[in-house]
């Protein structure tokens, strides 16, 4: 019987470092999209927590109790309940609690007689697109996408 003889040292020298060049610009493009993940949920946690807020600031004073239902015509409270949303305080003062959200994006409703509704509409911008945001970005086949993706926090609650 007669053994079989390896490949010498020589045929398999740098190969190693062809495969790492290959491999390496996928790990780091799925290490970005992973943090870019991250911080989106990030960013939507931070919203739904404003909403919830500004929802439960205009709840307990929206209930008009000689109507019997909830009062929004009272433009102040509208937009103190902006404010709240994203500011975190009535007063229009302070950062944003999301870097480029304003008091536009956000909208108070009554839902039924008794109930209150805060909608933060909201575009993630990822990092690798921060400049052109609101643009498309060309696609490795030829087609474009968008990189702006919505967020969206509602939070409804009962008035007090």
């Amino acid at each position: 019987m007669r053994l079989h003889s390896f490949k010498q040292r020589q045929a398999q020298q740098g190969v190693a470092l062809v495969e790492f060049t290959l491999v390496l610009p996928l790990l780091l493009l799925l290490l970005l999209s992973l943090g870019e993940f991250g911080r989106m949920l990030y960013q939507y946690n931070v919203l739904l927590q404003a909403s919830r807020d500004a929802d439960r600031f205009v709840a307990s004073q929206a209930w008009n109790s000689t109507k019997g239902a909830i009062d929004l015509t009272n433009a102040t409270l509208v937009s103190q309940t902006k404010n709240v949303a994203v500011y975190g305080v009535p007063a229009n003062t302070g950062t944003a609690v999301v870097s480029g959200l304003t008091t536009a994006n956000v909208a108070v409703a009554a839902v039924g007689t008794d109930h209150v509704r805060v909608t933060i509409t909201y575009n993630f911008c990822p990092v690798i697109g921060s400049g052109n945001c609101a643009g498309m970005f060309p696609g490795f086949f030829g087609g474009q996408f968008a990189l702006a993706i919505p967020l969206i926090a509602t939070t409804v609650m009962r008035a007090l």
